[in-house]
């Protein structure tokens, strides 16, 4: 499998969520047997997965079998809709540590993002100032 397939920028949305647009991408990647192994280690259980299903309160093994049971991105939609009941508040809260996961206070946290950054190649780009950012330049958006 040396093609990676990747799924769409965290910055899309759907139903007001970030992310959640990739998730699903990954997810039907997942199925098919064509993620690449680069988003195997934190697939559902870590990462930007796990906090977008934390916030959603779902568990990766339902929200898996959701869209296994789907064809369309408009039936996940409908069914987010209908059965995430997050607040507003707190879907709000989500999506801006998400877009700004990287760039906050935490040393720890900003020289993680570097060290991603220099491993990929892109430690020259100072405009990279969160994960997300990170993300769209590494599979090749920005």
């Amino acid at each position: 499998m040396a093609d990676i397939i990747y799924p769409r920028s965290p910055k899309e949305t759907m139903d007001g969520w970030a992310y959640l647009p990739r998730f699903i991408d990954k997810v039907r990647l997942h199925l098919a047997g064509k993620l690449h192994a680069d988003y195997q280690p934190n697939f559902a259980h870590k990462g930007f997965d796990a906090e977008w299903l934390k916030a959603a309160g779902l568990k990766a093994e339902d929200f898996i079998a959701v869209v296994r049971g789907t064809i369309t991105d408009g039936e996940v939609f409908d069914w987010v809709r209908t059965h995430v009941k997050t607040a507003p508040a707190d879907k709000a809260k989500f999506n801006q540590w998400l877009l700004n996961r990287g760039n906050e206070a935490d040393p720890a946290i900003r020289q993680r993002l570097q060290q991603r950054k220099v491993e990929s190649g892109l430690g020259h780009r100072d405009d990279l100032q969160t994960f997300v950012d990170y993300i769209d330049a590494d599979e090749k958006r920005s």
